[in-house]
Parts: structure tokens; C-alpha cells; sequence
């Protein structure tokens, strides 16, 4: 009787720290999908002031067709993309269209001290920065999740649930790893 009592408190100790792990795995990929949440709030932001950004510019620089179909097609794509993979690359993208935009600009004094601009660019420079602390904070987060599914006594609980790692929200052409120059 005392041997059946001993293991029936060995089997419920196991069941309440396997219990422990799936909810701080619950827990963390919640942690993962807010922080994605962050960037995408962000991330529109950002393309909110493309449109007005490449307006301002057209109205000075009318004959940069080319330029503005770039950053318009750059920011589709990355508003459509949908795995975190496909969302780097197309912001890769999306950063070098508007530097050759603002490269554009660079070519028009008047465009450079018209004030709707240069409060563009001042939103724009500040979302950039509010973007890079959201994907590192992201980063972080799914850092410390695909940890947590790969130690051990965790990793079984991960397996046998399904958790599936996360991916990192990185920057892959070396290029566009120099921040946006919105200062002239």
C-alpha cells in the first residue's frame, strides 16, 4: 500500500512538471505572436507614410517614374507577404527603393526644405527606429521559445505537442543592413 501511495505521487509530481512545461511553452509562443504583432503594427506604419512620402517627392521630381514604381511595387509586396521569411525579404527590399528615393530627393533643394517633407522623413526616420527595438524584441522572444523547445526535458514536451520553431526576423542583404539616411 505505501509502494502504490510513493509511485502515485511520483506519477503525479511528473504530470504537474509536464503540465508546467506545455504552458511555459504556451506561454512563450504567445510572447512570440505579440511581439510579431508589434512589428506589424510598425511595419504599417511605415507603409502609411510611403504614399504621402512618394506624392511629396512626384510633385518636385515628376520625371523619377521609375523610382515611384519601385517603392510602390516594394511596399505591395511587403504588405502582402506572409511568412516572417517572405516579410524580411520584401522589407529588403522596401529599404532599398527608398533609399533610392530619397537619393532621388537629394537632386531637389526645394524638395529638401518643403516642410510636408521633411516631417515625412522625420516619421519615417522615428518608425525605423521603432522597428528595429519591435524585430529585436520579436528576435529575442523567439530566441528564448525555439531555446525552450530544444532543451531537454522541455524538448519532449515540445515533440509530442507539435511546437514548431520560430523564425528570426533578420535582415539578409548585406546592403540593406545600413539604416534608412532620411537626413539631408
Amino acid at each position: 500500500m505505501g509502494a502504490l501511495v510513493i509511485f502515485l505521487i511520483i506519477i503525479a509530481g511528473l504530470f504537474l512538471i509536464a503540465v508546467g512545461m506545455y504552458n511555459g511553452l504556451i506561454q512563450m509562443r504567445n510572447r512570440c505572436d505579440n511581439a510579431w504583432s508589434q512589428v506589424d503594427v510598425q511595419l504599417k506604419r511605415r507603409y502609411d507614410l510611403i504614399p504621402n512620402l512618394v506624392e511629396t517627392v512626384k510633385g518636385y521630381a515628376k520625371h523619377e517614374r521609375e523610382v515611384f514604381q519601385n517603392v510602390t511595387d516594394a511596399r505591395s509586396k511587403a504588405i502582402g507577404a506572409g511568412t516572417v521569411k517572405d516579410q524580411s525579404a520584401a522589407e529588403n527590399q522596401l529599404t532599398g527603393a527608398l533609399k533610392t528615393l530619397f537619393a532621388v530627393a537629394e537632386n531637389y533643394p526645394d524638395l529638401k526644405a518643403n516642410q510636408n517633407f521633411l516631417m515625412l522623413q522625420e516619421e519615417l526616420a522615428g518608425t525605423e527606429s521603432k522597428i528595429a527595438y519591435a524585430r529585436q524584441f520579436y528576435n529575442d522572444q523567439v530566441m528564448k521559445f525555439n531555446q525552450k523547445q530544444q532543451v531537454v526535458p522541455s524538448n519532449i514536451i515540445a515533440k509530442m505537442f507539435g511546437f514548431k520553431e520560430r523564425e528570426y526576423f533578420v535582415i539578409e542583404e548585406p546592403a540593406a543592413k545600413e539604416p534608412v539616411k532620411v537626413s539631408f
